[in-house]
């Protein structure tokens, strides 16, 4: 076989790891919630602890792999990423498990900074590289679609643990397939690590997320929430300008004066922070609220696994033939249009409520990815393919982690004002009740909540929270749906087919 499908290969192999153990987790949480005794909070930072150091590092990454190689930095995320694996498996308690995920992040960061890049470096422009993004797309879309259910199958027959066990076999095989059968590559003219911008962005990205995660719990005008954000703000703003003074910077700002190459990170930003962030919070509901088991909730998003299968490959085939802004916009439009037909649950509904959506977000999700990846690579000359590949994953990461904790906090605030509503008068609207009520019901740990109140109060309480935590998910489906058709108005005006290189040339070497 030749070497550039055995590059492809791996490159698939791992981006599917990688994407699996975002989305795999999802239906673990109440397992994790119940063995590991966490919190709704928890909860949040299983997720935002790896896609917060993804999103920090992986431009760093991407400048090291094009000094030192791009083959011995897969490599070295790869024997990064099964470790960290082992040690989310092995945790005694939440803060154990998070620290985990945030150094698995650290591998993920390197793995993402350069599979694109390795893929870029084998495939001729054009229909070649095409037909490669095309398996590349599939690939994250079923990785995103069917986490759920191999989360759900291995949760309920092996342990939750055992999501992150997996990772290290798999891991170990595509270290060997690294090492026998890819070519090495690097810039030549590779940057200098900018380690000024990655400090101002990893640590204003990081306060950024921590006040929103807080906000409810601390109160939205309290000195720590406003701190955290005047201190997000500023360090974000001296990382824009560290970034136009430096020499080498690690996110080199003229980059976006190209509308395509703005308009595609737009994009990514627009869908991860819209349906691949809401798949937590519709996974609560499925087995939270639903009350199904971790392996039923994800036989429920087998719809969107077979859609996004289905027409990921069409979608590569179609990138040498049909305008990037207007499949872009298409498939943005479809996953806006897939959450808002989610939206409006109502306490009698079933699953099947939200199954148009999807369907349709399935379709919007094969659509849209081969087109982001192989647009992300195709507007910057080759050698830069790493720091392109880089800029692309930090879009999504960053639109993952922000994504996360900014519908948990509307969740969070809108079921709680609900609670309040429906419970005017009584105790159980006094104070934090209502919040700590919603955090309850969306973690699991309803019945326990109920449990502390008097016993005349439990039947109005559980109520209220279920009516809660209905308006508060209905209310961020119909938001996330709001940003996907944003996403698509942009792509549409910004991404422009002359910018993009379609040109059949040599491949880097």
């Amino acid at each position: 076989m030749q070497r550039k499908w055995w590059t492809l290969i791996a490159v698939s192999v791992a981006t599917f790891m990688l994407l699996l153990d975002i989305t795999v987790v999802n239906v673990a949480l109440p397992s994790i919630r119940k063995d590991l005794d966490a919190s709704f909070t928890d909860l949040q930072w299983v997720f935002d602890a790896y896609t917060l150091s993804l999103a920090a590092l992986v431009l760093t990454a991407g400048s090291l792999a094009d000094r030192l190689g791009r083959r011995r930095a897969f490599a070295t995320g790869l024997v990064i990423f099964s470790g960290a694996s082992l040690l989310c498996g092995l945790a005694p308690n939440p803060v154990f498990l998070n620290v985990s995920r945030a150094v698995q992040g650290v591998g993920g960061a390197v793995m993402f900074a350069v599979s694109l890049a390795l893929v870029a470096q084998e495939f001729l422009p054009g229909r070649e590289r095409g037909t490669a993004m095309g398996i590349y797309g599939a690939t994250i879309g079923v990785a995103v679609a069917v986490g759920p259910l191999i989360g759900g199958a291995v949760t309920s027959s092996l342990g939750w643990e055992w999501i992150f066990f997996l990772n290290v076999p798999i891991g170990a095989a595509a270290l060997v397939v690294t090492y026998l059968k890819l070519a090495e590559s690097r810039d030549p003219n590779a940057s200098r690590i900018d380690w000024a911008g990655v400090t101002a962005f990893s640590s204003g990205l990081f306060l950024l997320v921590l006040a929103l995660v807080r906000g409810n719990t601390e109160g939205w005008g309290s000195a720590l929430i406003v701190a955290l954000f005047i201190g997000a703000g500023v360090l974000l703003a001296a990382f824009v300008l560290i970034e136009r003074r430096v020499r080498e910077p690690m996110l080199p700002l003229g980059l976006f004066r190209r509308h395509a190459f703005t308009g595609v990170q737009l994009a990514a930003f627009a869908v991860s922070s819209s349906l691949f962030a809401l798949f937590l919070y519709l996974t609560l509901y499925l087995q939270n609220y639903l009350g199904l088991s971790p392996f039923a909730a994800g036989v429920r998003y087998l719809p969107t696994t077979l859609l996004s299968f289905l027409v990921a490959p069409v979608a590569g085939a179609l990138l040498s033939r049909v305008q990037a802004r207007l499949m872009l916009c298409a498939g943005l439009l479809a996953v806006g249009a897939g959450l808002l037909l989610m939206g409006g649950i109502r306490a009698g509904d079933s699953w099947t409520g939200l199954l148009a959506g999807f369907l349709v977000g399935g379709a919007g999700v094969g659509l849209i990815n081969p087109v982001i990846a192989d647009v992300a690579v195709s507007v910057v000359p080759k050698e830069r393919s790493g720091m392109a590949a880089g800029i692309n994953d930090t879009f999504r990461q960053v639109g993952i982690a922000v994504g996360i904790a900014v519908w948990g906090a509307i969740f969070v605030g809108q079921g709680s004002r609900k609670v309040r509503e429906l419970t005017a008068g009584t105790p159980i609207a006094e104070g934090a009740r209502p919040r700590l009520l919603i955090e309850a019901a969306s973690s699991g740990s309803l019945p326990q909540a109920l449990d502390a109140l008097p016993e005349p109060a439990r039947a109005a309480a559980s109520a209220a929270a279920r009516a809660g935590f209905l308006d508060g998910l209905n209310t961020v489906l119909m938001l996330g749906g709001v940003v996907s058709l944003i996403g698509a108005v942009l792509a549409l005006w910004l991404v422009r087919e002359n910018e993009i290189d379609r040109q059949s040339s040599p491949a880097a070497g």
